[in-house]
């Protein structure tokens, strides 16, 4: 006897566990997450994850399928301070654009190679959903891989405009089929950051500056940052409650894989808004700072997943004041 089990996910009050008998015998335990409104559907079910027709695939319009969760749900990870994201699919890949304010956007960059199976019958996909509820259900098996042990796969569907995205997750045997609504795609900003408007750009080694971050006031409202084909190169300024506080890279330190800068440049950043990107900067190797001619920055950290594949998360933020400083 095959257990079907259909929970209704309302948001964020509580999480209970639920206990389902098959025949007085057997027992499955899973965790119902409620929420306060209807915006998913999850399904348990004892079967194989292939169980499926080729009928099935043919009515969506995106099929994307990995044999290890954790290798979206981390760069997911590294872009999530707000509810919402908007999905967008071509053939190269995924990209989840996650904004706030009209001055920050993070875009996290998940190439078709990545997924063992990547099928799109559009030229292009959008789709906007609530990212807090898609990251729990694609952590409803706990999200962690131990070495040596099983993890989760993944299989995700969107039939189009107007239907949920269906998520298909299996471990150990046991399916969990999550339906998440979807909602009107907004259009995201577009910062016009193109390349031939790059003035200055440095690439560094992620633990750099991790150790520059440690080392500066965070309780500075504001992040200064100087771009220089002179002295002091690349600095990193704070001023908050313990005074000022600078850190200096060489152009020709170990930490700095490239330098590249024409002109002096000098902007101030809300700190509220870099913020969320040391999320990215936590789970990254390097990071290409940018800026172009208007001052807008753009952070750029190369991520490697557990499979040693690399993704690519973005930052753009606009600056807060530009700083007529000579030191």
């Amino acid at each position: 006897m095959q257990i079907v089990l259909l929970v209704y996910i309302i948001y964020d009050i509580y999480v209970q566990e639920t206990e389902v008998e098959e025949e007085a015998t057997q027992l499955v335990r899973f965790s119902q997450i409620q929420y306060q409104k209807n915006v998913c559907v999850l399904t348990i079910i004892t079967m194989p994850l292939l169980t499926h027709s080729q009928d099935d695939d043919e009515q969506y319009v995106l099929v994307a399928s990995l044999d290890n969760v954790r290798n979206l749900s981390n760069i997911l990870k590294a872009i999530a301070f707000k509810d919402h994201a908007l999905f967008t699919a071509t053939r190269n890949g995924l990209k989840v654009t996650v904004e706030d304010t009209k001055c920050l956007q993070a875009n996290a960059f998940i190439q078709a190679e990545i997924f063992q199976e990547f099928t799109i019958t559009e030229d292009q996909v959008g789709l906007q959903i609530n990212l807090t509820v898609l990251q729990d259900c694609l952590s409803i098996f706990g999200g962690t891989t131990v070495p040596g042990g099983m993890s989760t796969t993944l299989r995700l569907c969107y039939k189009g405009y107007g239907y949920p995205l269906t998520l298909f997750l299996e471990e150990g045997g046991v399916v969990t089929v999550c339906k998440i609504q979807t909602q009107e795609p907004e259009e995201p900003i577009d910062f016009e950051f193109n390349c031939s408007n790059v003035t200055n750009k440095v690439i560094l080694l992620s633990e750099s500056l991790k150790e520059a971050f440690s080392e500066l006031d965070m309780t500075s409202e504001v992040l200064q940052i100087i771009m220089s084909p002179s002295q002091p190169y690349f600095r990193l300024s704070t001023f908050g409650n313990a005074g000022s506080a600078h850190y200096d890279y060489p152009k020709d330190s170990d930490m700095m894989e490239l330098f590249h800068c024409t002109t002096r440049q000098s902007n101030r950043y809300r700190m509220a808004l870099l913020t969320p990107s040391t999320k990215a900067l936590a789970l990254s190797c390097k990071v290409s700072v940018r800026m172009d001619s208007r001052g807008v920055l753009s952070l750029q950290y190369m991520v490697r997943n557990d499979d040693g594949q690399i993704c690519f998360v973005e930052y753009y933020c606009c600056p807060d004041e530009e700083v007529d400083d000579e030191n």
